[in-house]
C-alpha cells in the first residue's frame, strides 16, 4: 500500500495482512486509527468539518466500522445515525430495505432500517464508511435510500484505494495506491 494524499496528522499506524480474506487482496487494518485516542478524535473532527453545513438528517454507517465513525460525526453535528446492518441481524419487521451488491471478494447484502418517525422521503443523509475500494457498498447504500425518497447529500471514508475507483466527489482522509 502506497499513501497518496494524508489529511490526518496523527501517526497512523495502518496495518495490512497479505491474502486476506482471500488470496490476492490485501486487506488494511484500520483498527489502530481507532486504538489511539488522539487518531479517534482527529478522524471525528474532521469530518464533522466536512459535514457540519450539510444540514443532514442522519448519517449512515454500515457494519462493521461505519458504525464507529458514523456514530460518533452523527452526535457531533446533532443528527440520527443509521447502522446499516448484515443480512439476517435485524428482525424482519424493523427492515426498510435490502441493499444487495457485490464486493471485490463476493457478493453481500446489508439491511436498511425502517426509521422510528416518519421515512426517508425528503430526508438527507451522509454516508461514512471505513475503506473505499470500488465504491459498490456505497453506491447501493445511495442507490436505495434514494430509492425510498431520500437524499444523500455526500459520502466519505477514511481510506480510499483511488486507483479501483474514479468518485472525484468522495471526502476521504487518506488516499492510497495497492502496491
Amino acid at each position: 500500500m502506497k499513501i497518496l494524499r494524508n489529511c490526518m496528522k496523527s501517526e497512523l499506524n495502518i496495518r495490512t495482512q497479505k491474502d486476506f480474506p482471500k488470496k490476492g487482496i490485501e486487506f488494511i487494518d484500520i483498527t489502530p486509527l481507532f486504538l489511539q485516542k488522539d487518531s479517534l478524535k482527529e478522524m471525528n473532527d474532521l469530518f464533522v468539518k466536512e459535514v457540519k453545513n450539510k444540514k443532514i438528517d442522519y448519517v449512515i454507517g454500515p457494519e462493521a466500522r461505519g458504525f464507529i465513525l458514523g456514530s460518533m460525526v452523527a452526535t457531533s453535528i446533532g443528527a440520527g445515525f443509521i447502522p446499516i446492518r448484515k443480512a439476517g441481524k435485524l428482525p424482519p419487521t424493523v427492515v426498510e430495505a435490502q441493499v444487495r451488491y457485490s464486493k471485490e471478494y463476493g457478493d453481500d447484502v446489508l439491511e436498511l432500517p425502517k426509521l422510528v418517525k416518519g421515512s426517508y422521503k425528503n430526508k438527507k443523509f451522509y454516508l461514512i464508511d471505513d475503506i473505499y475500494a470500488t465504491g459498490n457498498t456505497m453506491a447501493s447504500i445511495k442507490e436505495k435510500v434514494e430509492s425510498l425518497g431520500g437524499k444523500v447529500v455526500g459520502e466519505g471514508v477514511i481510506i480510499n484505494i483511488v486507483e479501483l475507483n474514479d468518485n472525484k466527489e468522495l471526502f476521504s482522509l487518506i488516499d492510497v495506491n495497492e502496491e
